[in-house]
């Protein structure tokens, strides 16, 4: 996607203004649609976003298993990040964890789920559109689930829903250093994917079933967790399943809140070491299938080229310097962080040398078309 990008005016790619909201209260963006994926006419990769969309870059860490149904029935456990000298959401806005979906209405029959968490902030709407609305509370995390297809020159949200207790319309409240799991499975009545998310900290829980109003039933669109099994019309040759840190966005409490920024650029905290660094960091814990087993190996892919994508901007000489790095996935001693190395790094995979900064592997639209996921371990 970066590479089509290339040679186009930031301002026209990808520029989005909060929308006037109250004091406290930010936006996700004006056209609900932050993380969409580029626009695809006719079999040809449009290297631009629909009106009010920003650009997106999504690096990724996917557990990956042959198991039968491991695809379709997987438990994350994760304790979520903590505020320090800088806040979460200083270096992007969201993270999440997703995975590829059957849709009729969408292209090639599939579109894409991003549970997404929001760092430092209670949720007050999560809109159909793909849109969230939240008020700042330090520590605090709420979570929506936009489901993202490609419907002609459109992005629409399949489907949207706020992450919310048994019988009530306010949001499932975590707090930073929780330990949580987020349950993907599917049921008999094949009423759509679900997943549960439960804070084990406070027992509290909630639960998400994608059953579109207008699509219907968005169920798993692959069984088993495998690299190759990717989203038809992404630009990254990955599993179905993935976390996802949402960076190349400021937070949604600045001013103008979640923009699209990009390394080098003064303020871009993504691709600020010392950003990450002031933090405690997200902790990925394990995954599980529905039979017990864990995760066999572990593999990563950015959609930008990773550290291509801070060399074209900062320079290569300049890889390092403040705002010039792309933050990476390290193994710690309790699992998984993304960020930086932090105190507890047991390996840091080549830092950001983990992720293939060329598309040398295919897709629907060429041989040469998606980023190639690297395995871990």
């Amino acid at each position: 996607m970066k590479r089509a990008l290339r040679g186009l005016p930031l301002i026209v790619v990808a520029v989005a203004l909060l929308a006037a909201v109250a004091p406290g209260t930010a936006r996700a963006d004006s056209g609900g649609c932050l993380a969409h994926h580029p626009i695809y006419v006719e079999g040809v990769f449009e290297p631009q976003y629909t009106q009010g969309c920003t650009g997106h870059d999504e690096p990724e860490i996917d557990p990956l298993s042959n198991l039968a149904g491991s695809a379709r029935d997987l438990t994350w456990t994760a304790v979520l990040p903590q505020n320090g000298t800088y806040n979460v959401d200083a270096a992007g806005p969201t993270f999440w964890f997703g995975g590829t979906v059957t849709d009729p209405v969408s292209l090639f029959g599939q579109a894409f789920v991003e549970l997404q968490f929001y760092p430092n902030a209670r949720t007050t709407n999560c809109n159909p559109n793909g849109s969230f609305i939240v008020k700042f509370a330090p520590g605090v995390y709420t979570a929506c689930s936009p489901v993202w297809s490609v419907v002609h020159k459109s992005e629409p949200a399949a489907f949207n829903a706020m992450l919310s207790p048994p019988f009530s319309t306010q949001p499932l409240v975590m707090h930073a250093g929780d330990t949580i799991t987020v349950h993907w499975y599917t049921t008999a009545s094949q009423d759509g994917f679900h997943v549960t998310v439960t804070d084990l900290d406070t027992g509290g829980q909630g639960t998400i079933v994608l059953n579109s109003k207008s699509d219907g039933p968005l169920m798993p669109a692959f069984d088993k967790q495998q690299l190759g099994n990717a989203l038809s019309w992404g630009i990254v040759d990955d599993a179905p399943n993935s976390f996802v840190w949402e960076i190349g966005h400021t937070s949604p409490f600045t001013s103008p809140g979640s923009q699209f920024c990009v390394p080098g650029q003064v303020g871009c905290e993504s691709y600020h070491d010392a950003a990450w660094a002031g933090t405690t960091p997200i902790v990925i814990k394990s995954v599980t299938f529905g039979n017990g087993s864990s995760a066999s190996r572990w593999a990563v892919v950015s959609d930008y080229g990773g550290k291509d994508e801070v060399n074209h901007y900062c320079g290569a000489s300049n890889y390092g310097q403040p705002y010039c790095i792309y933050p990476w996935y390290t193994l710690g001693s309790a699992g998984f962080h993304y960020g930086v190395d932090f105190p507890d790094t047991v390996k840091d995979y080549g830092q950001a040398d983990q992720f293939q900064q060329t598309t040398q592997c295919p897709g629907p639209f060429g041989s040469n078309s998606t980023y190639c996921a690297t395995v871990l371990h």
